[in-house]
């Protein structure tokens, strides 16, 4: 099997990391590299990190310096960087970005590694993110269109990476790296029959309005096409139970444009996003099926 390297942002994760810390320990097949970067953490996670790291010639820690909050998007992708950089001349074809709060099986990343194998043109793959309903384990992302890989769990095979070019320092990150992965003909997709348990729920620190809002400025920084945009925000509308998760989103949106934030600078990914947005809106095949 091919060897692959993880990259773990965190920040104030002293909860979970050794959760995760175990479950990447557990692995029938170790990375080569894992580097951890505590991005300014102050409830002891620097130390969980640092008492680990001397167990495993593997484990490198990274530590940032506190910059008083977090920095949503943009901020786990300069630390993922400051991970990069350490990489050296580490040996790898695929390269993970791992969050901080997760729980997985012995042969995640054996399986995981299994389907890159399988599929020559898989660029971007990764579990199933769920969370815990009083002992069930349920999947979080439901409704997330198949291109897309959470987050929380994201694995590039190298050829993928290097053509995409650097992950944006901006909150949709996350669909800027997929939509250009298909775009040079790359596929990409979740496992969902491989689980991975995320004990704190996505955006549980911005609380839901605001999760919302931001995943709306983030749809505008990945250059969303408004029609498509305004069908998506009436499908959450529609969902029981109503909540203001539409509204959020929307005004998440629209900020962008009353503020004239920035977008991604990508001519060709944006036309290729919109592209894809308007045949689905017209019911053709599309990267969202």
């Amino acid at each position: 099997m091919q060897p692959y390297i993880i990259i773990t942002p965190v920040r104030d994760e002293v909860r979970y990391i050794e959760l995760t810390i175990a479950s990447v320990c557990a692995q029938t097949l170790l990375p080569s590299l894992w580097v951890i970067v505590d991005d300014g953490s102050t409830d002891g996670t620097g130390e969980v990190l640092d008492t680990h790291s001397a167990k495993h010639h593997w484990l490198k820690i990274i530590h940032r310096p506190d910059r008083g909050r977090r920095a949503s998007g943009g901020g786990v992708i300069e630390a993922f960087y400051d991970g990069y950089a350490a990489i050296d001349d580490a040996d790898w074809e695929f390269i993970v970005k791992l969050d901080g709060d997760l729980s997985f099986p012995p042969d995640y990343f054996e399986q995981c590694l299994a389907r890159f194998v399988e599929e020559p043109r898989l660029g971007i793959g990764g579990g199933m993110v769920c969370f815990d309903d009083h002992g069930e384990q349920r999947e979080e992302s439901v409704g997330d269109p198949p291109f897309h890989v959470r987050g929380a769990t994201k694995i590039y095979r190298r050829a993928c990476w290097d053509q995409i070019g650097p992950l944006v320092r901006a909150p949709g990150w996350d669909t800027i790296d997929e939509v250009k992965a298909n775009m040079y003909g790359w596929s990409t997709r979740t496992f969902r029959d491989l689980k991975v348990l995320q004990h704190k729920a996505t955006g549980a620190i911005d609380g839901s309005w605001g999760n919302s809002f931001k995943n709306g400025r983030a749809n505008y920084v990945a250059g969303y096409h408004p029609l498509y945009m305004i069908g998506k925000c009436v499908r959450r509308a529609l969902r029981k139970p109503l909540s203001l998760e539409a509204i959020a989103l929307f005004a998440g949106f629209w900020s962008g444009y009353l503020k004239k934030a920035p977008r991604i600078d990508d001519a060709a990914a944006v036309r290729y996003l919109r592209q894809q947005q308007v045949r689905r809106l017209m019911l053709r095949p599309s990267i969202y099926g």
